[in-house]
């Protein structure tokens, strides 16, 4: 009875499209997929309900009329899947940053004429973190909504190392570089009302967290840097209490390597289970699901993961 807030959807058109310009998302093949496929997955591997969202590359390719049209694309097929089987689907809207202008008309028209379930949002688009001062507009809509938004890595702004593929590591570097890129900006104090998800665990984010720490502190003066490290007891907390406010998926994540840093960051309550199929075969996501199931969590922890913690976010999916 999982609720995975980390599924993904390929709409055949839009699969044609990335055929046709030679891209491999995060360095491997672009996986085929149907409802039929997902469903299937999803009762052989204990999933109620799957949220889906559109993977990087998302749709803008410098030309903001194209990426609308394909995100309007994208949103009405998904809509129209989840409307079929809304007992088994949700989506996270596609959007077109980094035009703005284009992403609030499109966000407005998914959440309330699509009755999306959120957003998803690309951590970097066009070499551009979602702290950056020209995305305000939209986290201010976002903020007022109180929407949920996934945040999915995307390729680096770099070059790729050979015989790496991106999703490997870069993919965790780019949650990682937007979520600190949120939190000096000063984004996560200001827009409170977003409810924030980064995929594969926060990528870096919980095993850097001291180092997130001192950058924080780097920002304040000598007096502040200095109390911070004297009354560590209540200044370190109070720091890092930003890094209870982003929730975390367990996609591709769910193992005794990762497991003890995420527990010891996040709230509880602020963590949900993640698939990444069809990126992940299915496979793959049995023996990560595996090792989840086998790792040491007690039973109302275990119960918030699977399926708790995503129905507070999207309420219509209490049973």
């Amino acid at each position: 009875m999982r609720i995975d807030t980390h599924q993904h959807i390929v709409p055949p058109r839009y699969a044609e499209w990335m055929h046709d310009k030679g891209i491999r998302p995060g360095g491997v093949d672009l996986p085929s997929w149907s409802p039929s496929a997902a469903l299937k997955f999803m009762d052989g591997h204990g999933i109620q309900t799957g949220i889906l969202s559109l993977s990087t590359p998302g749709v803008y390719f410098a030309d903001a009329a194209e990426a609308l049209r394909w995100a309007r694309e994208v949103n009405e097929y998904t809509a129209a899947v989840v409307a079929k089987h809304p007992e088994r689907f949700g989506f996270f809207a596609t959007l077109t940053l980094p035009d703005v202008e284009g992403a609030l008309a499109e966000a407005s028209y998914a959440l309330d004429t699509l009755h999306a379930d959120g957003i998803v949002l690309l951590a970097n688009n066009d070499g551009r973190y979602l702290g950056a001062p020209e995305f305000e507009p939209l986290l201010e809509f976002l903020h007022r909504r109180a929407v949920t938004v996934f945040i999915h890595p995307g390729e680096l702004p770099a070059p790729e190392v050979p015989g790496i593929p991106t999703f490997t590591a870069d993919f965790l570097l780019d949650t990682t570089r937007t979520a600190i890129s949120l939190i000096l900006s000063g984004a996560m104090k200001k827009y409170p009302g977003i409810k924030f998800i980064l995929a594969h665990a926060g990528g870096f984010v919980p095993y850097v967290a001291y180092r997130i720490l001192l950058t924080m502190l780097n920002e304040k003066n000598k007096a502040q840097q200095a109390w911070a490290l004297v009354d560590q007891k209540h200044q370190i907390p109070k720091h890092l209490a930003v890094l209870k406010q982003f929730y975390y998926d367990v996609a591709l994540s769910s193992t005794p390597a990762a497991l003890p840093s995420l527990l010891e960051v996040a709230d509880p309550a602020h963590i949900t289970y993640g698939s990444d199929f069809p990126f992940a075969p299915p496979v793959a996501i049995g023996f990560l699901n595996k090792q989840y199931e086998n790792y040491p969590l007690t039973p109302a922890l275990r119960d918030a993961i699977d399926r708790g913690n995503a129905e507070a976010l999207f309420p219509r999916l209490k049973i």
